[in-house]
């Protein structure tokens, strides 16, 4: 099915999905494939099973036992890696483009033929445990983030950090991993993308010749069913302090609908909200806290809108020098006030327009960010014509849909704000 002039889509007879984005300026080809599975995915008591399987998928198969895989990129001077969000984990290659058929080959063995046998699946698994030491249990910032998260989603999944809880970490063995394996990685739940100097034709003859084969197991593909989250109905707050915090910072986070939630155009104009709210130096935030009040030093929002369930609006900002937390809070509440008292000007709302769809133009001169944009799109319930039409719908969003948003889920009392600060001595 062509869905755009340059986006082929297609699935192949064994239900994988195939995006091809042909990009001409290089001699080059990024080739990712996304599993619709992610840590929201993670079985109870089992969190940290989809990352710590992400792990485990550079241990080998049969065909290309360990370490194969990554000395075959290599010495095609290619790149590699993997990530696992809360919706989709990925994996992905970058080489000559004359390649792509030995990364499909390679990568489409591994779907189904994952060998976890030793010592060295316990192995990885220390090693998953020292990343969230380092990332996580050293770092107070990341610590306040994990605890905002868990505070604001009291239910859901998202609530449970990506690595995963320390100590249900510790006893994940190789039985849970190959449960999950069995369960995700097939052809009927994933995509294949492939963005660069190819033609849509010779990629699907490559697919064919190498994901083709790889049977599709009896049974529909697997239903992630997901609990909801309940409504907000009073201000939450934690604090975090340590003596290794070396600057204050104040953030808070609303929940808000996800594209694949929203109703209308309401993720559109939570986007732009969030562009005008505190999306550059220009914008409401930045202007009255750092340029005006000399309340902080630095401000800003974000929008969380690719989730597959229900997304997040956050705000933050850094104090500037004897401000307290406290203030800055103040000065955050007036600002939004503002926003849900009245409609944002034309010409403050075009600015808005064109910074975002630039922002987007400028993300498609990355290759892999291009293949990115689509593989979180489709695992969240999006369309290739989502992506192609998305500067058209942030063009039609007007200035009373984004203070009806602003008004409907920036609620007074209705979020989690949390404070960092450094611990006295």
């Amino acid at each position: 099915m062509r869905t755009d002039a340059a986006v082929d889509h297609f699935h192949l007879d064994n239900g994988l999905e195939v995006v091809v984005i042909p990009d001409r300026r290089a001699p080059v080809v990024t080739h990712m494939v996304y599993f619709r599975n992610g840590a929201a995915d993670d079985p109870a008591g089992k969190s940290g099973i989809a990352h710590f399987l992400e792990h485990l998928m550079f241990k080998g198969t049969e065909r290309n036992p360990k370490g194969t895989f990554s000395e075959t990129v290599a010495s095609l001077g290619g790149q590699e890696n993997a990530f696992t969000s809360y919706d989709y984990t990925a994996y992905f290659q970058r080489v000559a483009k004359e390649h792509l058929g030995a990364m499909m080959a390679l990568e489409s063995d591994r779907m189904t033929g994952l060998v976890l046998e030793g010592p060295e699946v316990l192995s990885e698994r220390d090693v998953v445990i020292e990343e969230r030491k380092m990332r996580t249990d050293s770092d107070p910032s990341a610590q306040l983030q994990e605890s905002l998260l868990a505070t604001l989603y009291v239910h859901h999944p998202y609530g449970t950090p990506v690595i995963g809880w320390g100590h249900e970490i510790e006893d994940l063995q190789r039985e849970d991993a190959l449960a999950y394996y069995r369960r995700f990685y097939r052809p009927d739940n994933a995509i294949l993308i492939v963005a660069g100097d190819v033609e849509s034709g010779e990629v699907r003859r490559l697919a064919e010749g190498t994901y083709g084969r790889v049977p599709r197991p009896e049974g529909p593909a697997p239903a992630r069913r997901r609990v909801k989250e309940p409504e907000i109905r009073a201000t939450r707050q934690v604090r975090l302090s340590d003596a290794k915090v070396e600057q204050p910072i104040t953030q808070r986070a609303y929940l808000v609908p996800a594209h694949a939630t929203a109703e209308g155009n309401e993720a559109f104009a939570l986007e732009l909200l969030a562009q005008i709210l505190g999306g550059s130096q220009t914008s409401r935030l930045y202007r009255a806290l750092v340029l005006d009040g000399s309340t902080a030093v630095n401000a800003g929002s974000w929008y969380w809108n690719d989730a597959l369930d229900i997304g997040q609006f956050g705000v933050y900002a850094v104090p500037a020098e004897d401000v307290s937390l406290d203030a800055v809070d103040g000065a955050i509440d007036a600002v939004i006030a503002t926003l849900r008292e009245a409609e944002v000007s034309a010409t403050e709302l075009e600015r808005a327009k064109t910074r975002l769809i630039a922002d987007m133009i400028y993300a498609q001169d990355n290759q892999a960010h291009l293949a990115r944009i689509y593989g979180a799109t489709l695992t969240t319930g999006g369309t290739v014509r989502d992506v192609t039409d998305w500067p058209e719908q942030i063009r039609a969003v007007t200035a009373a849909e984004i203070l009806d948003v602003a008004k409907r889920y920036l609620q007074p009392g209705r979020f989690v704000v949390g404070h960092l600060l450094k611990a006295a001595a």
